[in-house]
């Protein structure tokens, strides 16, 4: 199985629009599965029309800890507060108290505590399951719980996950969030080819050429698709000069069209609102099956 992911750096540049209607014109080819590994704020589902009764055997995930005081064994030595780095532990009546969303289970305070009043608890972080689009695809996805972290690993569960619901899939198609932190190299990691998605203006080239280092890095062969590169062709230009300079394949361009805010908002991939668009996503999909 072939995986692709689909990555951009910077946000709102249409990469999960992008990303359903390429796994639709993936799909008329070959067998997908798609995995939304944007666990923080996850919404590819959206896109396809998907409803919060559709989704299927939702099961919570542990990849996390936090800390527990047993208070008794407390003797206000206050080391606890005094090294937590996040400053998630406060000081009230003599005894710790922590501060959940802030707290990122680093284990320091169970380190210092000669007491042995702390002990580190897995906690549930996210909650994992899928949905069956109308395309004849599934969606792996999953939701990470407000104030956790280890989003890092939950992508990786999420990309198990789909694994297991590939029934023998072609191609797993993987939309992964914006930013080059962890659930974004845990999304990179592994892939057979990674497409980047830019638009023509300086913040989204820079990020994009982050986000390529990173897909450098791991050596995953990889390409690029302008989106509404008409909003600005000079500076698309900029972008398709510094793809040929550093060998890099421009997959496509996509024009700025006012169809992808009336697709978001009906919850249909776009693709099946334009002929033209149709036409310009077929041919990507043709480049990344290759």
């Amino acid at each position: 199985m072939k995986t692709i992911t689909i990555l951009s750096g910077k946000g709102g540049v249409g990469k999960s629009s992008i990303s359903a209607s390429l796994a639709i014109a993936i799909s008329r080819q070959k067998k997908i599965i798609v995995a939304d590994c944007d666990v923080d704020a996850s919404n590819l589902a959206l896109v396809f029309g998907i409803k919060e009764n559709d989704y299927k055997e939702w099961e919570e995930i542990t990849t996390n800890q936090r800390p527990v005081f047993d208070l008794s064994k407390c003797d206000s030595c206050r080391k606890c507060f005094e090294n937590c780095y996040f400053e998630s532990i406060k000081w009230q009546d003599e005894k710790p108290e922590l501060l959940e969303y802030s707290c990122e289970g680093c284990g320091m305070c169970e380190l210092i505590c000669l007491q042995k009043a702390i002990k580190l608890r897995d906690v549930m972080n996210a909650r994992i399951g899928y949905a069956e689009t109308k395309y004849g695809f599934k969606i792996a996805l999953a939701q990470l719980e407000v104030g956790k972290s280890g989003s890092g690993k939950v992508v990786t569960e999420v990309k198990q996950k789909a694994t297991q619901l590939a029934d023998n899939s072609d191609i797993m198609l993987i939309d992964s969030a914006a930013g080059i932190s962890c659930p974004v190299i845990a999304s990179v990691t592994g892939s057979d080819y990674c497409l980047l998605i830019t638009e023509p203006t300086p913040s989204s080239l820079s990020d994009m050429k982050k986000a390529l280092e990173l897909v450098k890095h791991f050596n995953v062969p990889h390409g690029i698709v302008i989106n509404k590169y008409d909003i600005n062709k000079e500076r698309s230009g900029e972008i398709e000069s510094f793809a040929k300079k550093n060998n890099i394949k421009l997959v496509g361009k996509l024009p700025y069209d006012k169809v992808f805010t009336e697709a978001l908002v009906s919850m249909v991939p776009v693709i099946e609102k334009s002929g033209k668009l149709d036409v310009l996503f077929s041919r990507i999909a043709e480049q990344l099956l290759k």
